[in-house]
């Protein structure tokens, strides 16, 4: 044997220490990768790599909060039905050779997929095309109606109307002195609730007369999109994937819940209505009005609703969308229609 020969085992020799001390890796997780899409109620392996000849302990947590401690390596098990939807942000912490480090791993967990309709129309009813829809609640047989004013449109109002189902005729209206764009309402007892979109305050009207009778400030939802009511607290969107609950008689929030379906958050939530235990919510710019269960934020279905009304028809390209949300509980019927549309569509779900 030369000496050739003993260098180069040398050599193999060093190389092979360093790269088994390299295929020890840093401490962070195998299992799952950062961003992995889990269906809610799946049992998900929290797995490490670690690096480390011993250890103290290993801390999991899930959001911020513990949810084990293990003094050796073997994985974890995370079951997704104790959490709600969306982004859980996963943690471990190790103690080991008088060191700590921490690794980091995030899961997004959705729900189900939803059920589909489409939909029959029923009835028909005339709606004047000078009202940009925002907000619209069935009560005492008649619509109660809230406009904006988009200020590229002449001679469209923000405005709170009080109408007749039949025949569209306003039989009261009032337009505010305020110079807000008015958005979403919804009716509390003898009172309505108007929102304003973008001056981060909301107001209490009186049924009855229509006069102001209140106002409250907008907590971290900043601005006023739609606005519905569950016969205890209000439910207001804000055009993100959140539902905000408010106090109903003071307006003030008291807390949220992200809405998902089976692909993700559902944005651009806007006029909303509550129907037998269920939030009905347009989506802004889409045909489209999903169910969502207001427990957990889960989309339960999705109504399609292309082809209701049409350019053919003569509907705009632009500031005409589907919006506006409303239910006669006793007669079990739905309405829909849309900004600055001359019908408004009692409508009959068609699962697909």
């Amino acid at each position: 044997m030369n000496i050739r020969y003993f260098a180069g085992m040398a050599l193999l020799g060093v190389l092979g220490v360093f790269g088994c001390k390299s295929t020890k890796g840093k401490f962070e997780f195998i299992h799952p990768e950062s961003g992995t899409r889990v269906a809610f109620g799946e049992v998900v392996t929290l797995k490490l790599n670690i690096p480390f000849n011993s250890i103290d302990s290993v801390v999991y947590s899930v959001d911020g909060e513990v949810i084990a401690r293990k003094t050796d390596t073997t994985s974890v098990q995370l079951d997704t039905k104790n959490y709600g939807f969306g982004d859980r942000s996963l943690s471990a912490k190790v103690y080991a050779e008088g060191k700590e480090d921490i690794a980091y791993s995030n899961i997004v967990v959705l729900p189900g997929a939803a059920k589909n309709y489409g939909f029959e129309v029923v009835n028909r009813y005339p709606h004047d095309t000078k009202a940009y829809t925002q907000g619209l609640q069935y009560a005492d047989g008649v619509l109660y109606e809230t406009t904006g004013q988009p200020s590229m449109l002449d001679g469209i109002v923000t405005s709170l109307r009080k109408v007749n189902l039949n025949t569209g005729e306003i039989i009261k209206i009032e337009q505010p002195n305020e110079d807000f764009f008015g958005e979403g309402m919804t009716i509390v007892g003898d009172k309505i609730v108007f929102l304003t979109w973008e001056h981060n305050k909301g107001f209490f009207y009186d049924k009855n007369t229509f006069k102001k009778i209140g106002s409250f400030e907008y907590g971290n939802s900043r601005e006023g999109w739609g606005l519905t009511y569950d016969g205890s607290r209000l439910i207001k969107s804000d055009g993100s994937n959140k539902l905000y609950f408010l106090n109903a008689q003071t307006g003030k929030e008291e807390g949220f819940i992200g809405v998902y379906d089976e692909n993700g958050p559902v944005a651009n939530l806007n006029e909303l209505e509550y129907i037998e235990g269920k939030v009905y919510a347009n989506v802004y710019g889409q045909d489209i009005i999903v169910i969502i269960n207001p427990q957990n934020g889960m989309v339960e279905g999705r109504i399609n609703l292309v082809g209701l009304y049409t350019e053919a028809e003569g509907r705009k390209q632009t500031d005409n969308e589907l919006n506006g949300i409303a239910y006669d509980a006793k007669g079990k019927r739905l309405f829909v229609t849309g900004k600055l549309w001359p019908q408004l569509f009692e409508i009959k779900l068609i699962e697909r």
